[in-house]
């Protein structure tokens, strides 16, 4: 057989799978109508988006994957499909710190798929509103990332939201400097505070006189820099597409291994997954010991806290809550009874979700 042939036998092969492929999401869809029929007819909850399910799902597309697409591909190639069988079902609104081409909207896709309907809004607190008020039936915002550590406004606004973490997603972050024109010397240098702080290295290395100017995001310098040669902004790839700028250095992160993380938040439980993370917002007595004794339970019952952040109370000075991640579901039995005893030792617990964990 030629090679030529050998070629065409192998394209006649990918024309054949293709139309199995296409059979099969067909199918799929299919099914998540007919779910969609059964639930409405038994009167169940018309919230067909369950945040538990969907990251057992794409857990097992990840474990049984074996290549020679990466597991991370295939997953993504999953949420897609998963994403427009349920805006078949029923389509969902979703909230973000806007403007459009920053990472949080990047993290709001990889999490719902591009089937959804998505708002770009000005602040965190506008986020917050729109999902309180049900204007949107879940938000993303920004709450840590790897080298910078917490985002402070977003951990203070949980102290006063009826909101709960319906989710997280992990989004590994690339930094790159856009500019208008390259032929231009660059004498400031625009982006999130964040942004500037994680390329603080490359900047005094690459250009040390050029000022730093903070924006409200990374997107928001993009679009400022569209309009003024002399500067240069921090932002992705997506966002110098969508404002017409060019790539003048890419991977600028003095850190390799940049990633942040990102809250979903919304209004409805969420059901154990078997894999799943707890965060707490705790207040205690400023008295002597009684952090410890706040942890205390935590330990007793065996429950690995993954982070512990604290934060003025906004109620009285020198008085603070406590922001604290674990592991399990708050119905997991040994969590349960950590919560239990948590509340006769701390002034005021509330949880704020128990959630799954990101899924890559």
């Amino acid at each position: 057989m030629s090679a030529e042939e050998k070629l065409q036998e192998l394209r006649n092969r990918i024309d054949a799978l293709d139309e199995e492929i296409q059979v099969l999401i067909n199918a799929r869809a299919k099914c998540a109508c007919d779910v969609a029929e059964v639930k409405l007819a038994q009167g169940e909850d018309t919230h067909f988006y369950r945040p538990e399910r969907e990251a057992v799902v794409l857990r097992r597309v990840g474990e049984r994957n074996s290549g020679p697409m990466p597991d991370e591909t295939m997953v993504r190639l999953f949420r897609e499909i998963m994403s427009a069988c349920l805006a078949l079902e029923q389509p969902l609104n979703v909230a973000y710190l806007g403007p459009e081409g920053t990472f949080t909207q990047a993290a709001t896709l990889k999490q719902f798929g591009h089937a959804v309907q998505t708002l770009a809004l000005d602040t965190l607190d506008d986020v917050f509103r729109e999902v309180e008020a049900g204007a949107a039936d879940y938000g993303v915002v920004p709450v840590e990332n790897s080298t910078e550590g917490v985002i402070s406004h977003t951990l203070d606004l949980f102290q006063r939201s009826p909101l709960s973490i319906s989710g997280e997603v992990e989004l590994r972050i690339h930094h790159h400097l856009l500019v208008k024109d390259r032929n231009v010397k660059v004498t400031r240098v625009l982006a999130h505070q964040q942004a500037l702080a994680q390329c603080r290295g490359w900047l005094e290395a690459n250009l040390p006189d050029a000022g730093h100017v903070a924006v409200g995001s990374n997107a928001e310098a993009a679009r400022l820099v569209s309009k003024d040669q002399s500067a240069a902004a921090i932002a992705s790839d997506t966002a110098a597409e969508l404002y017409g700028l060019e790539i003048a250095a890419r991977n600028i992160e003095d850190q390799p291994d940049n990633t942040t993380r990102f809250l979903v938040i919304g209004s409805r439980p969420v059901q154990p997954g078997g894999n799943d993370k707890t965060s707490l917002l705790v207040s205690v007595n400023n008295r002597p010991g009684a952090l410890y004794e706040l942890l205390q339970p935590i330990a007793e019952h065996k429950i690995s806290m993954t982070r512990i952040e604290s934060r003025p109370s906004r109620q009285a000075m020198w008085e603070y809550v406590f922001y604290i991640d674990v592991d399990g579901h708050r119905d997991d039995a040994a969590v349960a009874a950590a919560l239990a005893a948590l509340e006769d030792k701390a002034f005021s617990v509330k949880v704020l979700g128990s959630y799954p964990r990101a899924v890559i």
